[in-house]
């Protein structure tokens, strides 16, 4: 077997182990690093990786720590987790669910704002689905809606944070870019390239992120002018709809302000 064809069982071999790993729950900074190791100590046993690369470990953690632009990563984290510990994503989401309840799809309708909306705050997926998952999932469930529909919903708003800016992998995609971009533009002859932005890539995904918001929408009224009994309207009293738009208004301001 040639050195190639072992280095690629290796390969394929340490993905299905860190899945396994991800999976069984350990942690996943810790089943990253470890399965590198183990991996890469089999590639030395096996003569087809170099010990000598390892030494420029220490240089690339020293790059990365030293990266400016990856320093909005961790303070978006903070941000969804502000925003799931101090309940601004519950009243959020029972405030716009009070506010369209009272429409065919109208849950629907606000689990795809309030998605969109903590998609632009934090820019991560994990907070949005888990957070909207916990709160809307049994409301929609107790007003008769769709299983699917609801799930549906709630998984593809909850992926918006990848592309609404800001979003954190927008932010490792430019990364990655810039780097990519420099060397193409020097290989091609070009001493002063024109660096590509996280700003940029943000410009350019806002548009399609706010088609994607009203497409879901739009098949949310589709659904409910075909099948009306998949998403039925909520009954609100008068006392419910008191003060109904000051709550709407206080649940709005910190995520627009963030944004």
């Amino acid at each position: 077997m040639s050195p190639t064809e072992i280095g690629e069982i290796l390969a394929i071999l340490m993905f299905a182990a860190t899945l396994l790993g991800v999976i069984f729950g350990y942690s996943v900074a810790f089943t990253l690093a470890g399965m590198g190791l183990i991996f890469a100590g089999l590639g030395v046993w096996a003569g087809v990786y170099d010990p000598a690369m390892m030494s420029a470990l220490g240089s690339q953690y020293l790059g990365t720590m030293l990266n400016e632009t990856l320093v909005a990563v961790p303070l978006f984290v903070f941000m969804g987790v502000t925003l799931e510990r101090s309940k601004i994503a519950e009243s959020l989401l029972t405030t716009m669910g009070e506010l369209f309840g009272t429409l065919r799809g109208g849950l629907g309708y606000s689990v795809v704002i309030v998605g969109a909306l903590l998609a632009a705050s934090t820019g991560i997926v994990g907070a949005t689905v888990v957070t909207m998952g916990l709160l809307s999932l049994p409301a929609m469930t107790r007003a008769g809606y769709d299983p699917k529909l609801s799930t549906g919903a709630i998984a593809a708003c909850g992926t918006l944070g990848q592309i609404i800016p800001p979003s954190t992998v927008l932010i490792f995609v430019g990364d990655m870019l810039q780097g990519a971009n420099q060397q193409a533009q020097m290989a091609m002859g070009n001493l002063s390239p024109d660096p590509v932005s996280v700003g940029q890539l943000f410009a350019g995904a806002m548009l399609p992120g706010i088609m994607l918001v009203g497409l879901y929408m739009l098949w949310i009224f589709f659904k409910s002018v075909v099948d009306p009994e998949s998403c039925p309207p909520l009954k609100m009293t008068a006392e419910q709809r008191q003060g109904l738009g000051g709550r709407v208004l206080s649940a709005l301001l910190p995520p627009l302000i963030l944004i």
